[in-house]
């Protein structure tokens, strides 16, 4: 007996082939059948009409951070509201663990590091997470049936330099004796089940003194030595960001993704590829180390997001604007000397200056203040400023706009929030990102689902692309974009029978409305522990989640039921060959 029958529905199966009418019968877990509508005779436990409806793979969500909000949160919402039934965590180089048994303040470390650099409230770290394991296993295991969604992890460069080095993994260099217990604590983790090494050169990336993190300070060896680690374990990966990937690729950049991956003999993605008409160059360059590395017998894959996602800023909060050069020693000044900083004449022409310069890469697109829109105010000098556009704000009150914006916030003790406008919304740029998207070594993904939690809500990426291709620009068709978001990441990771509807796989399905299918506008919501913020966005026309055959969510509200696994390498992921 089937435990569910889905009947009539569009199967869209995530191979890219045409679309088709069946019945999808469940058992166990696994699609035990797919077959013509009507000719089944087997009876089910329970039974659905689908009529009218798109039966699709789960979403594999390649780039998040749920590594703590799975705690407290174990449907990752939103991500499972919008069709995502299985995540990779542990981007990035940073992870919970392993943490070292005798140092109970490395906990405290991890915490505040991951409270800088990937914006997790600190009360929801602090309240939210037991912190009791050390081993990377024990990390695992403590998230063992659990959790709603599947989920794997990579194993952070930066917990592995903390492990061995203490303090010193700031600023130092191992000896011998410690890369050698390093890597023995690597190979701990990846018999445990880790997916393999993430890892971070990135100059946005500091900790929480304001340091850079840990495995900024590895030299090439250093990551060499672990990627080698990664390619004698099965079903393994790389990750890693460096300062290029924001913009430009240097050529010491390349050679160390290129050197990485060949020694690895494993694929490596990064994140993330900004795809922008007015910057024609980016796109080729960043693609050189993909070329390079199938001639080196490795692999480089490029996450680039299918949609934009909206910013909330502030000048009174660490974001984005902290990362243009010169900023952030302004920005993170106590609030009254900050804005008499920001209402220095002088001080906001150097800044501007700084932030339309070459070297602040990618960030240039946030130095046109007049287009950005005024968010939640906070005072009564800012009654009805929300909605409003910058420009049209300081054409009133004859400003310059930077000038005008730092008025506004000041009025508000810097909690404005900002809504920067996107410059890359031409239809130039969406033609070149419908282009990119073809290539064989970029990828949909890099929502960063999990992290930066009051700034940004990526994770509705998935229903917004669905909603955009079949009633917005309309790209792509929708049999391919269901498998740019289901069967394309689970081949990169060597997911085991995930990623499509066929008989045996895994019955990660998720049911949608075609009509409706799309996301809701992000709201800031307190309902992380301590009552701490977050942005979230409704899932529009998503019917049914189910993970492992289970139902975790029906018409946009969670079910309860906890079906997910810890995807462990080897078990779970076979190795992918990158020839």
């Amino acid at each position: 007996m089937l435990d569910h029958l889905i009947r009539r529905a569009t199967v869209v199966d995530g191979t890219g082939g045409p679309a088709r009418t069946a019945d999808v019968g469940i058992r166990d877990g696994r699609i035990a059948v797919v077959a013509e509508p009507g000719t089944l005779t087997e009876e089910a436990v329970t039974s659905e009409d689908a009529d009218g409806l798109v039966l699709a793979p789960g979403f594999v969500d390649p780039h998040t951070h749920y590594d703590a909000q799975l705690f407290w949160d174990p449907y990752a919402t939103p991500s499972m509201n919008h069709g995502v039934t299985t995540v990779a965590g542990g981007n990035c180089g940073f992870t919970l663990a392993p943490l070292h048994p005798d140092r109970p303040e490395d906990a405290d470390y991890t915490r505040r590091m991951m409270s800088r650099v990937e914006g997790m409230a600190l009360a929801a770290l602090e309240e939210g997470v037991d912190w009791t394991w050390s081993t990377f296993r024990e990390y695992l295991d403590a998230l063992e049936g659990r959790i709603a969604v599947n989920a794997g992890f990579m194993v952070g460069h930066c917990a592995l330099r903390r492990h061995v080095m203490g303090p010193d993994a700031v600023g130092g260099q191992p000896t011998p004796e410690q890369l050698d217990a390093m890597l023995a604590l690597f190979h701990d983790a990846m018999d445990a089940g880790a997916w393999g090494l993430s890892t971070t050169q990135s100059s946005t990336h500091s900790d929480g003194d304001g340091e850079p993190v840990a495995s900024r300070h590895a030299r090439p060896e250093e990551l060499l030595a672990l990627s080698r680690a990664v390619g004698e374990h099965e079903g393994t990966q790389l990750e890693a960001i460096v300062a290029g990937c924001l913009d430009q690729f240097s050529d010491e950049e390349i050679d160390l993704f290129v050197d990485m991956t060949a020694a690895a003999g494993r694929p490596l993605n990064w994140n993330v590829l900004t795809i922008d008409a007015a910057v024609p160059e980016r796109v080729p360059r960043q693609l050189i180390p993909s070329e390079r590395a199938r001639r080196a017998g490795g692999r480089i894959v490029a996450l680039t997001m299918p949609i934009l996602t909206p910013m909330n800023m502030s000048l009174g909060t660490f974001c984005a604007l902290n990362l243009i050069p010169g900023w952030g020693e302004i920005l993170a000044l106590p609030v009254p000397e900050r804005v008499e900083r920001l209402r220095d004449p002088a001080t906001r022409a150097e800044m501007l200056r700084r932030a339309d310069s070459k070297e602040a890469g990618v960030f240039r697109r946030l130095a046109n203040f007049g287009r950005y829109v005024i968010g939640d105010t906070y005072s009564a000098a800012n009654e009805g400023l929300s909605g409003r556009v910058v420009d049209d704000i300081a054409a009133e009150r004859g400003q310059d706009a930077f000038h005008c914006l730092v008025e506004i916030c000041a009025a508000d003790d810097l909690r404005t929030v900002l809504w920067p406008m996107p410059t890359d919304n031409d239809p130039a740029s969406w033609a070149l990102r419908q282009r990119t998207w073809e290539h064989e070594d970029v990828m949909l993904g890099g929502s960063d689902a999990g992290a930066h939690l009051d700034r940004m809500c990526g994770a509705p990426y998935t229903t917004r692309f669905l909603g955009d291709c079949l009633r917005g620009r309309r790209l792509v068709p929708l049999t391919a974009a269901v498998k740019m978001l289901t069967d394309d990441p689970a081949r990169l990771f060597g997911l085991r029978e995930r990623g499509r509807i066929e008989e045996g796989f895994h019955a990660d399905l998720v049911l949608f409305d075609p009509e409706r299918i799309d996301a809701g506008p992000a709201t800031l919501v307190h309902d992380l522990p301590g009552d701490s913020p977050r942005l979230d966005s409704r899932a529009i026309g998503i019917v049914s989640v189910r993970v492992n055959g289970v139902e975790t969510l029906r018409d946009d509200k969670v079910t309860g039921a906890v079906p997910g696994t810890v995807l462990r390498s080897g078990r779970d992921t076979r190795t992918v060959s990158t020839a």
